[in-house]
């Protein structure tokens, strides 16, 4: 029987709700769970090896499905007559497992001794958190009126920002809105030009005057107050802060699914006059199967 890669998108968002990431554990869900079967829209149980397969092939898809949920959202929650605001940025996840040297990792080599470790991953630093072993989510969030995201991309760590981004810019997988606020891993030159020709203007601390306190300052200052503030609220509502099996396929489905449910509730609050930041509430009912 063939299944659809929007039955398994669904059955990723269930995983993340319940929190059940094993595919064994997710064969059993289904077998028992004949309502949660139908809301996924399989005729019938895929065998535990189909589910681990498709899970591990899901990135595309569920890139894809952001993209589209977040063109659905900026149509209807951003105003029509203003300029379209947007920022982009990046968070690691470290992957589970033990920790395997950068050195060992390079060589490929695994020492003698050490075990579970996720060979798909790789080591990365930031500012922030320092090194860490893992995979990397690039998201690209609404400014006004509300936080939430319209794109996302799920990429090794050996991948830098910056080349994702330019990646994304080239396959047109960016939203391109009137103006992108970015940190300054983002801000050089040809990134600065590519968006541009694209139509947009991108704007990082490498675009602000270095004197005088502008507007461009004001402005950029948004970006603080929304992606950094989104990817916590992602985290916290899907309770999903690092990855919690091994290969950059599952993990990358499983915190896609999580971006891609931010935006179904934010969307149905918006569509249903709730509070649009009313999101972890509605998982936590989700997880308890109490009816919201």
């Amino acid at each position: 029987m063939t299944y659809s890669d929007f039955s398994f998108l669904l059955l990723t968002i269930a995983a993340v709700t319940l929190r059940t990431f094993d595919s064994i554990e997710l064969y059993r869900l289904l077998s028992k769970d004949a309502g949660l079967r139908a809301a996924c829209a399989f005729g019938q149980v895929p065998h535990r090896k189909t589910i681990a397969r498709r899970l591990a092939q899901l990135i595309p898809a569920a890139e894809e499905q952001i993209r589209l949920c977040g063109e659905q959202i900026s149509r209807e929650i951003a105003a029509p007559d203003e300029p379209l605001v947007s920022a982009i940025d990046g968070r690691m996840y470290e992957a589970a497992g033990a920790k395997w040297h950068a050195k060992h990792r390079r060589e490929n080599l695994i020492p003698a001794g050490l075990r579970n470790v996720d060979t798909e991953s790789y080591w990365s630093k930031s500012d922030y958190r320092g090194w860490v072993q893992g995979y990397r989510l690039i998201v690209q969030t609404l400014v006004f009126p509300a936080p939430v995201p319209l794109v996302a991309r799920w990429t090794g760590n050996q991948i830098g920002e910056a080349t994702t981004f330019k990646q994304m810019l080239a396959r047109e997988e960016l939203l391109v809105t009137d103006t992108l606020l970015a940190d300054e891993t983002f801000g050089s030159t040809e990134s600065v030009n590519l968006y541009g020709a694209a139509g947009g203007w991108l704007l990082t601390p490498k675009q602000l005057p270095e004197k005088n306190y502008t507007w461009k300052d004001d402005l950029f200052a948004y970006r603080r107050e929304t992606i950094e503030l989104l990817f916590q609220r992602i985290i916290q509502a899907a309770d999903l802060k690092q990855c919690q099996v091994k290969g950059n396929g599952k993990n990358g489905a499983f915190v896609l699914a999580s971006v891609w449910l931010y935006q179904i509730l934010f969307l149905t609050n918006h569509r249903q006059q709730k509070p649009l930041a009313n999101v972890k509430e509605q998982v936590d009912y989700a997880r308890w199967r109490v009816p919201i």
